[in-house]
């Protein structure tokens, strides 16, 4: 039991308050100094006690290039939250390159200093490769951004089943970024006919592969506009660059492009720029990301559709662990495997409000208020990118 600040207050009122005298009130002066006291070192070994415990101690295989503002900003999001709630965390970056991915990952695992945790993205299909490698490792196992697909799970089982050690995932949803995207930019055509240009990303990823999914669930809704051709830009801006190049006076009526990341819509509004296209007026473009270069071209408007929010991915699941490894399973609000809505489509003063909180120390937030740790009454956590719009 620990002594709230109220009744210490009171205690103390009654020792100082001056209306016990003589005997009597000297006696009572020290029997309630015998209680305060105690109570007093009780409420002070509590937080020692607490300071004592090390926080979580997370290592996250980030798939991408370290230098590629994506993934370097999303760990930064996730090193926030650590900060903030007290976690240790390591970021290893795999440079896209599944083979040094699960190098990274060996090496971690023959380390004699062993992290609690470590996160993994099922990048290039490496996730039932991980889960191999540590099943017998009692590090736990989190799978964020893009978990395993039902294919794979159908062989080896999905979280806390055949390996008990992964504890659970958290993942957007692709596929409704992708339908957002697609839905906003064919409005720009004002129910006119009209034809599009889509770029995505590393064919047959789950993320490339659900965001195409919701790019045609929009178009199948407006047949009046014909996707002229798909390509794969690799997320990468020169590759897009070098197809756009090709496409665009391949099919001069286009007038919608449609890329599932911000780099390959860079890469293509260069192009048309090149070709004596003014994007924004004579091309539409979409993006996706939070990079500080898209954020600018919303808010000025060569790019006229910005889907955002995923970037904050990490710093929830360090939220997850944190109240993991003190004891709150999150299984138990809103279960072991997470689908969350964190895409938003960002008009220009969302974007400039974005580009506001990016700028900050810890992006302004006190991860605690998302806690389950701190916030005991929360049912369900509800991640979003709406604090950093505020």
């Amino acid at each position: 039991m620990v002594a709230s600040g109220h009744f210490r207050r009171l205690i103390l009122r009654a020792l100082f308050r001056g209306g016990a005298h003589g005997v009597i009130g000297s006696t009572v002066r020290i029997f309630f100094g015998l209680v305060l006291a105690t109570l007093c070192g009780l409420a002070l070994a509590s937080p020692v006690k607490v300071a004592a415990t090390p926080g979580a101690s997370v290592v996250f295989l980030n798939p991408g290039y370290s230098n590629e503002p994506f993934w370097v900003g999303y760990s930064d999001f996730m090193q926030a939250a650590a900060d903030s709630l007290g976690m240790r965390l390591r970021v290893i970056y795999g440079e896209r390159d599944p083979k040094l991915l699960l190098s990274n990952a060996q090496r971690v695992l023959a380390e004699a200093e062993q992290p609690d945790y470590l996160v993994f993205v099922n990048e290039m299909y490496t996730g039932p490769e991980l889960l191999r490698l540590f099943a017998d490792s009692p590090i736990k196992l989190f799978s964020l951004h893009s978990t395993l697909t039902p294919e794979q799970q159908a062989l080896v089982g999905g979280t806390r089943e055949r390996y008990r050690h992964w504890i659970g995932s958290l993942v957007p949803n692709d596929r409704e970024a992708g339908y957002l995207m697609g839905k906003a930019l064919i409005a720009k055509l004002g129910g006119r006919p009209g034809e599009m240009l889509a770029f995505s990303g590393v064919r047959h990823t789950p993320s490339a592969t659900l965001r195409e999914d919701g790019l045609r669930q929009a178009l199948a809704e407006h047949p009046e506009v014909k996707l002229q051709q798909l390509v794969y830009g690799q997320w990468a801006r020169q590759r897009a660059y070098q197809q756009a190049k090709l496409l665009l006076p391949r099919y001069p009526e286009v007038r919608l492009v449609w890329a599932a990341n911000d780099e390959m819509a860079f890469g293509a509004m260069r192009a048309a720029r090149e070709l004596g296209l003014d994007p924004g007026r004579d091309l539409h473009f979409s993006a996706l990301n939070n990079s500080e270069e898209v954020l600018q071209a919303r808010i000025s408007g060569p790019l006229c559709v910005l889907v955002g929010g995923h970037f904050t991915l990490g710093g929830w699941a360090m939220v997850l662990l944190h109240d993991h490894h003190a004891g709150q399973d999150f299984a138990l609000r809103g279960g072991k495997d997470r689908v969350d809505a964190l895409f938003s489509l960002l008009d220009k003063q969302q974007a400039a409000a974005l580009l506001k909180r990016l700028r900050m120390p810890g992006y302004g937030l006190d991860f605690r208020q998302f806690s389950a740790l701190y916030q005991p009454d929360m049912s369900n956590y509800r991640f979003s990118v709406e604090p950093l719009l505020r």
